[in-house]
């Protein structure tokens, strides 16, 4: 259960806001928006992922006992990560490691959903990691993993050089990402950068500036068009390509082929927040209190891998990646309100379309193996 945590608007929030606004009069009056993001969401102590707030769970607060923002693939059923952890499984024996690493663990839950399964599957890792800048998470993931504590770890970063299979659910989603706005049409509007200033009151306001940025497609129409880049998300991807020796790596997260993502009718671009399971499109108000997220470009991940020397292991739905690894084999003896949650989870109206799975190793470990999540529907060709 998750214990209620009801923030004093006069508190964090002020000082979160404080900050920001000292960023903005330190970088001469105007902020870009990655910047900006990366302050809301990860400031010490203060940041939305920094802060003590609850954020994860199927009820927002006030409602059994629960004060959650939105719900993740392992809070919605323990059989998620049951079923994640048969790649893993696979992945482990494919290309001889025995260490798995997750990225942004949350509450632990899925953690703990791998870490039993392995273990009944006789593959308990000797070392799984954590990688999380949320100190505010740790002590709670910690006490979801009690039982498997003499194999968990945790680290502020990656080393120079590891080996293992690699996992992040809804990890590159909450990665910083910089907007570009177009006035006018693809022959002769102007690009500018977004970024965040402040108003003559003191509020957060909008700032555009000219730009020589571009998103990788050119976008057809004589529209004005708003949109995201993800420089942060694809170097995130080219360090894991550097440092990841031997093992595999699988993103799950919702997000888009480029030429989808870049589609001319997809106009105010994908930034949302979310806050007591409710979505608005204003990230500058209540910061630290609510998540600012952005759909995931994969054929950007996928490009930046390769550049990277890493091979594209495959590209699928959650669904159809879920169905690959086992799923109605895990659930078999589910009861109706387990087939419901599971049912969120594969069906194509909910997540089971939107989210997409990634899977990337280096090119050595790639070869001699087929993951099972990839086995058919395979849409590597079309990223």
């Amino acid at each position: 259960m998750i214990t209620p945590s009801v923030p004093s608007p006069s508190g964090a929030r002020n000082e979160l806001n404080a900050t920001v606004a000292e960023a903005i009069r330190e970088a001469g009056g105007w902020l870009p928006f990655d910047r900006f993001m990366a302050i809301a969401l990860y400031e010490p102590g203060l940041g939305y992922y920094a802060n003590a707030t609850p954020k994860f769970g199927q009820m927002p607060e006030g409602v059994a006992g629960q004060g959650s923002d939105f719900v993740t693939a392992p809070e919605l059923s323990p059989l998620f990560g049951h079923t994640l952890a048969r790649q893993v499984a696979q992945a482990l024996a494919a290309t001889h490691t025995d260490e798995v690493w997750e990225f942004g663990a949350g509450t632990g839950a899925l953690a703990l959903q791998v870490l039993d399964a392995l273990t009944a599957l006789g593959q308990a890792p000797s070392r799984y990691t954590i990688v999380d800048l949320s100190g505010s998470l740790r002590e709670r993931q910690r006490a979801t993993l009690a039982r498997h504590a003499d194999r968990v770890v945790w680290a502020d970063r990656l080393p120079a050089v590891f080996v293992g299979v690699v996992i992040g659910n809804e990890v590159l989603d909450a990665m910083p990402v910089q907007l570009l706005h177009r006035v006018g049409g693809q022959d002769d509007g102007v690009w500018h950068e977004r970024g965040v200033a402040l108003a003559d009151d003191g509020r957060l306001d909008w700032a555009d500036r000219p730009t020589a940025l571009r998103p990788p497609l050119d976008i057809e129409g004589p529209h004005d068009y708003l949109t995201e880049i993800h420089p942060q998300g694809e170097a995130f991807v080219r360090t894991l390509a550097e440092r990841l020796v031997r093992g595999a790596a699988f993103f799950i997260d919702y997000g888009f082929p480029e030429a989808e993502y870049y589609h001319p009718q997809r106009h105010m671009g994908t930034l949302i927040c979310h806050r007591a399971h409710r979505s608005d499109d204003d990230p500058l108000t209540d910061l630290g209190l609510k998540d600012i997220t952005a759909h995931v470009n994969f054929t950007g991940i996928a490009l930046a891998a390769q550049d990277a020397g890493m091979a594209v292991l495959g590209y699928t739905s959650q669904g159809r990646f879920l169905i690959n690894c086992g799923l109605l084999e895990v659930a078999k003896d589910a009861g109706p309100r387990e087939n419901a949650m599971l049912s969120r989870l594969v069906n194509e109206h909910e997540m089971g379309e939107l989210f997409k799975v990634i899977g990337l190793a280096p090119a050595p470990s790639a070869e001699g193996w087929n993951p099972m999540g990839f086995a058919t529907g395979d849409r590597t060709h079309r990223l």
